[in-house]
């Protein structure tokens, strides 16, 4: 039987390397740190301008880097937080403790996943994509280490900052997209969606251009989002009319209103699968058992409202919030990944080219037969949980401002003599200075077409 490489093998590999790492964890940032880049807790005030692009931009269009300053305190002028209502309450745990808890958590989902398998069989693929969640694809590829990713996580800081996931979503922007600005599911999706194949401010001055023409919901169960079903019912060339700014609307506009009837549908058929439940006692839909009651009436209060929602993602597992989004028309791997990290708050390795470049150069995956998607579907297994977010942060920040690891590079590019604080550890493949790199992509199905969920280098 073919051996495969599971979640399971690679937590047990994490839990190795956890005991070892926990001083260096707790002890303070090495002297070459130059900035500590943490994303803010703090809401971020409103802009009435769009910025232009900077390569300070954090990854996915989440807006510049924040470096708190030095006299920033609690209750400062400088220093505003989230309300107290909007945040969770947080049970302090030592850095240890997390991961710990993390690599349990990681082998409990692998072992879940292998179990639902048939005995001595492969998993089922049922995905446009030919996705393995828990397995990868690779089984025989023993990298990245657990010891690999802590290198390279470190070195990448020492020179970028350290970045830390938020604790809590800030309020949505209506002149920022990407997907980590809401906590609304369908409208990351949509934003992250605007956001392909483009620049920040390009996907910014499309989605304004959707809360112009639409409007946002003033109140009910959906205040403060976009009227997606004003959108819904919109004839295509209104929503292309309102996007075009952001490029390839033509595409993106179709794509948007079949997203938004699906999602229509859908809703309806939960409200009548929960409504049927109630009252007969008749199996729930998906994710339902994760719901409370008070969510499960604002699920039938949303659909009564005609107000659209992807919000029960929530309730289903990664693999299966995977699943979901990526059934959707124009959403790929990696828009869907971008959303379960970001929007979710769940840890997942988003592969984007920038990331997919790196990781090939620095061995984390093959280097023949192998595409994003199934880059994705190994590093995802590979890598440790406690470090994707701020891997794939650091990964694209990386591969946007080194002058070594750029798309379009070689010995003669400007700032080549730089250096690079992983250059002992890469091993540059492609083509250099003068052509643009070609990476594979993934096969897509033709009823779907080409998925437009790269971002723009």
């Amino acid at each position: 039987m073919e051996r495969r490489i599971t979640r399971s093998a690679a937590a047990k590999e994490a839990a190795q390397l956890a005991a070892a790492t926990a001083a260096s964890i707790q002890a303070a940032p090495p002297s070459g740190i130059k900035n500590k880049v943490v994303l803010p807790k703090k809401k971020r005030k409103r802009n009435t301008t769009i910025a232009e692009p900077d390569i300070n931009e954090l990854p996915h269009n989440l807006g510049r880097a924040l470096v708190p300053a030095a006299n920033d305190t609690p209750g400062s002028s400088s220093a505003t937080t989230v309300k107290a209502e909007e945040t969770k309450p947080v049970v302090a745990k030592s850095k240890i403790d997390v991961i710990k808890d993390e690599l349990q958590d990681t082998v409990d989902k692998a072992t879940t996943t292998l179990g639902a398998k048939a005995q001595g069989g492969k998993a089922k693929i049922n995905n446009p994509y030919g996705l393995t969640p828990g397995v990868s694809p690779f089984p025989e590829w023993s990298h990245p280490t657990p010891e690999e990713c802590e290198e390279v996580n470190k070195l990448l800081s020492s020179v970028h900052g350290e970045v830390i996931a938020p604790a809590a979503i800030p309020e949505p922007s209506l002149t920022v997209t990407g997907c980590g600005e809401v906590p609304s599911v369908l409208d990351a999706l949509i934003r992250t969606l605007l956001s392909g194949a483009t620049t920040g401010n390009n996907s910014a001055m499309a989605f304004q251009g959707l809360v112009q023409k639409f409007g946002i919901l003033q109140d009910g169960v959906g205040k403060g989002s976009v009227d997606w079903d004003a959108v819904r019912q919109a004839p295509v060339k209104d929503i292309f009319e309102a996007i075009k700014s952001g490029g390839l609307a033509e595409l993106k506009s179709k794509r948007i209103k079949d997203i938004l009837n699906m999602v229509y549908k859908e809703n309806m058929q939960r409200r009548d699968a929960l409504l049927k439940a109630k009252k007969e006692g008749t199996a729930e839909p998906p994710g339902a058992n994760n719901e409370n009651d008070l969510q499960k009436q604002i699920e039938i209060d949303r659909a009564n409202e005609h107000v659209l929602s992807l919000n029960h993602v929530h309730s289903l597992s990664n693999e299966d919030a995977m699943l979901e989004l990526v059934k959707y028309p124009g959403i790929g791997p990696k828009t869907a990944a971008c959303v379960i990290l970001f929007c979710l708050q769940r840890p997942c390795f988003a592969v984007d080219t920038h990331i997919f470049r790196i990781t090939k150069w620095l061995g984390w995956i093959p280097s023949e037969k192998v595409d994003e998607v199934k880059a994705f579907s190994h590093l995802e297994v590979r890598i440790p949980d406690h470090l994707k977010y701020s891997l794939h942060q650091l990964f694209i920040r990386h591969g946007k401002s080194c002058p070594r690891c750029r798309a379009i590079t070689g010995e003669n590019s400007d700032g080549w003599e730089e250096g690079c604080v992983i250059d002992h550890l890469v091993k540059r493949t492609g083509k250099r200075k003068g052509a643009r790199e070609s990476a594979p992509k993934a096969k897509k199905s033709k009823a779907r077409g080409k998925d437009d969920d790269d971002e723009s280098e």
